[in-house]
């Protein structure tokens, strides 16, 4: 019997994924442990474990050089993984291991943009997509709360988890309930913790230590959307891959790299008049078939890493984001949102792609609404979901 667990443990661990942290992503976790405690607490007060300390803290203190949110706890610590069997209980991906949980939740907290996508499920499946559960929502007396929406992140966004020596890439599925003694943080999906561990993990057997950085990015740009991601996937490893060019660009936030070796200060051969390139070997001017291929602002144009001149870049300086789908960029005339190049959505009174933006913290996207009224433009509620959406066309 020993033997074969021993087996067992082995095979799991051979088929966690084999990325390597990258330089820039491994100094920013490395900087982080040796610092301690965040300085910019935009929520404080939560548990890692019932029985420990509350001093975790979902942290800013790079929300204005990165543009990114993380959570850490005093010290060295940053928090641990238990594991999260919430979502659609179709079968798909289920090997077992989450019959031992006996806290699983029918629904996810996205459940409703999921289905709005139409690719065939109902939810995320615990199983098969990699989710983090980020942010913590309750109405009991003194629960501590925080809501990522009103910092810029959006559901379904992608994350990036540093856990066990590696970067595992995932999307903000869900978020702490009031359910339990104690606002917590720390928790993923059965697929994020076997992708950063093994299949050791169950419903009721997590990983411990406080080793695990997770990663949001704020802003549209690290939203995959229906059509970016594959959500149909019957594992973790085919839906981890489908965002992987996403996550590889958003990591480029981190400490000015991240996509090749993490530095680099100039382009290929642009003699230093062109933009910061953060990806050497995927400039201005390198080979390309795809917008992944290149590090951003480019975009991949006729097969040549560019920048998109009607994403305001025209040949100057960096635009604020690169327009991927020439024709329908900022500016341009639409009649619904599918006419826009992501991040851009359709202006309802000027029928123009626009920038997406949210004048109004906690009232965006995903927000809990009852009323129109609660909701900033452009979004509207949604009566029968009961969260702030795109108003109908």
């Amino acid at each position: 019997m020993h033997n074969r667990l021993l087996l067992s443990a082995l095979v799991g661990a051979a088929s966690v994924s084999a990325r390597d942290i990258p330089s820039n992503v491994k100094n920013f976790y490395d900087s982080l442990k040796a610092k301690g405690t965040c300085s910019n607490k935009l929520a404080t007060g939560f548990y890692s474990k019932d029985n420990g300390p509350n001093t975790f803290s979902y942290c800013g203190d790079h929300k204005a050089d990165y543009n990114v949110i993380y959570i850490k706890g005093t010290g060295s610590a940053f928090a641990d993984m238990d594991v999260d069997c919430d979502g659609e209980q179709n079968g798909r991906g289920d090997d077992g291991r989450c019959e031992s949980s006996g806290d699983t939740q029918a629904i996810t907290s996205f459940e409703w943009i999921i289905k709005d996508y139409k690719k065939g499920i109902k939810d995320l499946n615990a199983n098969v997509h990699p989710y983090v559960v980020f942010g913590n929502e309750g109405s009991k007396s003194g629960w501590k709360t925080f809501d990522p929406q009103a910092h810029g992140i959006r559901p379904l966004s992608v994350m990036a988890v540093v856990c066990n020596n590696k970067l595992i890439y995932g999307i903000w599925g869900d978020e702490n309930g009031d359910d339990g003694p104690k606002p917590m943080v720390g928790e993923a999906s059965i697929a994020m913790a076997t992708a950063c561990f093994g299949t050791s993990m169950t419903g009721n057997n997590g990983h411990d230590e406080n080793n695990v950085l997770y990663i949001a990015f704020p802003g549209a740009d690290a939203v995959p959307g229906a059509d970016g991601a594959n959500w149909g996937a019957d594992s973790w490893q085919a839906f981890e891959s489908s965002i992987e060019g996403l996550g590889n660009k958003l990591i480029q936030r981190i400490g000015g790299g991240g996509g090749g070796d993490g530095g680099g200060d100039g382009g290929d051969g642009g003699g230093g008049t062109d933009p910061e390139c953060d990806w050497p070997g995927h400039c201005e001017g390198a080979s390309c078939s795809s917008n992944d291929e290149c590090s951003d602002p480019w975009a991949c144009v006729s097969g040549k890493c560019a920048l998109d001149p009607e994403a305001g870049g025209g040949g100057g300086g960096e635009p604020d984001y690169a327009c991927e789908w020439a024709g329908h960029c900022e500016g341009v005339a639409c009649k619904s949102h599918d006419d826009c190049s992501d991040p851009l959505h359709c202006d309802a009174t000027e029928k123009l792609c626009t920038m997406d933006g949210c004048s109004w913290a906690g009232h965006c996207l995903g927000a809990k609404c009852a009323s129109h009224g609660d909701c900033a433009d452009p979004y509207e509620c949604n009566a029968s979901a009961g969260y702030c959406w795109y108003a109908s066309e």
